[in-house]
């Protein structure tokens, strides 16, 4: 007997005929003789719904008032699917993130779960009853609902299994794996059968929308074994471990990430402590900074160029705005207009003609390179976003060849 975490996004939810199907999934794991722990999403858009509904009445809601509101789309998803469950004559009991024992801290609206008591759900374990608990929530400190921000329900699902020391965390979605590329836009792309915990994480980081990089760094942290499948196809997906063989590929995929912007701040004096300054001020306010560019010092200035996500643009400039303008001649300019595309995949680092290749499909497609970011398993080039889903289908085919 196995014990298996499984969870199931919003599209996997969406209706009530897509619920029956979790629900068959779900049973037949534990027909299996094995004991089963359910994660939920919100159903389909409800999150943005909900949203929505906040925006018509104060745009500028609290993030705390935002938490309790979020957390009700899980609710419902976990309740509609027990009582599924429980029309196919299983026993079953939804809990909330709190009653599972998920702990956060106070960021409200990007939560980090500190640790996980799952002592209630053991409890029903023990009982023989299939556990559903409500995905993207937690509980901090000051008994507040917390929720965990975008793909939640993936790090509470790795996290949960993680607590469970689960033998396997199926996260299921509307695609049969991990992908070498989005395949709906790059026909040639093909399902990975094998993926490593690194390359996952960068792929994740970088824009793959298959897995929420968090919930792949707490796999890698406590070894969960992961498999990413599909909810409708019934097919073996992708296993995301420690160790793989992919077949021996040099790179494991193309990613995309167009929710990104460039910003420079131009003519800052080139002395010592001034980028120390500038990116401890940032790290305060949680911006996460990704690219970086220095030019070289002239004429007692120097220019610093990065990038930032874009939901967190305007308070990067408001904030570099007030920091620095008791300096003379400072300029500070950005564009939102930008894509960051990156290859991944364990064999970059010993394989130096990668790179070329990669530049060479851009130069062949005249697609002009902005910056270059590189580590010992990804390359990442910022381009001009209207250039983007071309990039990332000239990669591709340069690496693994076009579609036939």
């Amino acid at each position: 007997m196995s014990l298996i975490v499984q969870k199931f996004g919003g599209t996997s939810v969406a209706n009530a005929e897509l619920i029956m199907n979790a629900a068959n999934i779900v049973t037949k794991a534990y027909n299996d003789g094995n004991d089963v722990v359910v994660v939920v999403s919100a159903q389909g858009d409800m999150t943005d719904q909900l949203i929505g509904r906040a925006n018509k009445i104060n745009s500028r809601g609290s993030k705390r008032e935002m938490d309790v509101l979020l957390s009700a789309g899980e609710q419902i998803s976990i309740a509609l699917l027990s009582i599924a469950i429980e029309k196919l004559g299983y026993p079953v009991v939804s809990i909330l993130g709190w009653q599972a024992g998920v702990m956060t801290n106070s960021n409200y609206g990007n939560a980090m779960i500190k640790k996980i008591e799952p002592d209630r759900i053991k409890k029903e374990l023990d009982k023989k009853n299939i556990v559903v608990v409500a995905g993207f929530q937690g509980l901090n400190k000051y008994y507040d609902v917390t929720t965990l921000g975008r793909g939640g329900s993936d790090t509470s699902a790795v996290g949960i299994a993680a607590s469970l020391n689960a033998d396997i965390c199926q996260i299921f979605t509307d695609v049969k794996g991990v992908f070498t590329a989005d395949p709906r836009k790059v026909p040639s792309a093909f399902k990975i059968n094998e993926i490593s915990y690194d390359e996952m994480l960068e792929l994740a980081a970088l824009g793959a929308q298959v897995l929420n990089n968090r919930s792949v760094e707490i796999a890698k942290r406590h070894n969960v074994l992961v498999e990413v499948l599909s909810s409708f196809s019934g097919e073996p997906g992708t296993i995301v471990k420690e160790a793989t063989n992919v077949e021996k590929m040099l790179i494991s995929g193309v990613a995309k990430d167009d929710n990104i912007a460039r910003i420079s701040i131009i003519g800052i004096p080139d002395v010592m402590g001034w980028d120390f300054k500038i990116f401890s001020k940032l790290a305060s306010k949680n911006i996460n900074v990704d690219i970086i560019l220095q030019s070289i010092g002239r004429d007692g200035t120097k220019d610093i160029t990065f990038t930032v996500k874009d939901e967190q643009l305007e308070e990067t400039v408001d904030l570099l705005n007030n920091y620095c303008q008791s300096l003379e001649n400072v300029k500070i300019s950005y564009d939102s207009h930008v894509s960051k595309i990156s290859i991944v995949g364990a064999g970059i680092e010993s394989h130096p003609e990668i790179a070329a290749k990669m530049f060479e499909a851009l130069f062949s497609a005249q697609i002009n390179i902005q910056m270059i970011s590189t580590s010992e398993i990804k390359i990442s080039v910022l381009i001009d976003q209207d250039k983007a889903d071309k990039a990332v289908l000239v990669i591709h085919d340069a690496f693994f060849g076009p579609a036939v």
